[in-house]
């Protein structure tokens, strides 16, 4: 059998499946071919995540390839989530990646549809989308079971890939987020991660209403406010976030808003700990803080 030398870790998959808390972290790829800095804020979160989430061209933004950038992390003993967007991919491209991505030893893929080119810092690029999300997740499925889109065995050996999918609780069509979400997990999602979450009333609902009787761990979404100017940017320009004014007017009353913003996240965490299975923790170039965040949660380090 071919060796790729990479190699495979499965901590993420073992600790969903046994119902451990789990604790996942985003970390940008670089933008350029120089990976230090991602490696360096990666290595920071050893210890404290079960896996660490590489985003793949999240909001239409240029940076390198999250395939790449996870098998980095795996040579530095990092296991990664790698995001896989229908975006920029047909389905022999998508295909292609994803038997890649298995040979070179990764093994956890965050299936996503992908933001729209307009958001991004290249406008005029063509989108592709000729899959989403769902049914990116049951091609996964078919790769694991040793056939491509078309029914077709996979000559060389079926995929051990581990699926799960975006969410986002605070979708206003209730009907439509229980569709989709029923969706993805008849499509073979395994895992959620949930978007931003600021209503953790509505998180609690959705907890009871739709994700209760899935037995697949959902993780809230919390993300690192650094200041009340961070936080109005975030509800101007990204698509699905509202921050409620009393958060932004505590932090803007802060001495130290970042300090401020990390005791919120922290809070977030507690809260998160009573109502799901995980959380996935956002600091956009701060992840150094991201253990920090989680002491002030109480959260401890991992058990080796």
């Amino acid at each position: 059998m071919f060796d790729t030398q990479q190699p495979t870790l499965n901590t993420f998959r073992t600790a969903v499946q046994s119902g451990e808390f789990l604790i996942t972290a985003e970390v940008c790829p670089p933008k350029g071919g120089d990976p230090s800095h991602m490696i360096k804020m990666a290595e920071l979160l050893k210890g404290r995540v079960h896996a660490v989430n590489i985003t793949d061209g999240s909001r239409a933004v240029l940076r390198m390839g999250s395939i790449a950038a996870s098998v980095i992390l795996l040579q530095h003993g990092i296991e990664p989530i790698c995001q896989m967007a229908c975006r920029d991919r047909n389905s022999i491209a998508l295909q292609a990646d994803l038997m890649g991505a298995h040979a070179l030893g990764i093994r956890n893929i965050l299936a996503l549809t992908g933001d729209p080119v307009k958001a991004g810092d290249h406008p005029d690029a063509k989108s592709v989308f000729e899959l989403e999300s769902v049914r990116l997740l049951q091609l996964i499925g078919q790769l694991n079971q040793g056939l491509d889109l078309n029914q077709k065995p996979l000559t060389d050996g079926d995929t051990n890939l581990f699926a799960g999918a975006a969410v986002d609780p605070q979708l206003k069509s209730w009907s439509g987020l229980q569709r989709r979400f029923e969706r993805k997990l008849e499509a073979g999602a395994q895992f959620f991660q949930s978007q931003m979450i600021s209503d953790f009333e509505r998180l609690e609902l959705f907890m009871d209403k739709i994700a209760a009787s899935s037995n697949k761990p959902i993780l809230a979404g919390i993300f690192l406010i650094k200041s009340a100017k961070n936080a109005q940017f975030l509800n101007k320009y990204v698509p699905g976030i509202n921050i409620p004014q009393d958060m932004i007017d505590r932090l803007a009353a802060a001495d130290d808003p970042l300090q401020e913003g990390m005791k919120i996240a922290a809070e977030q965490v507690e809260l998160a700990k009573q109502l799901c299975q995980g959380v996935h923790m956002m600091a956009v170039k701060r992840e150094d803080l991201i253990p920090k965040i989680l002491d002030l949660a109480g959260i401890s380090p991992l058990k080796n």
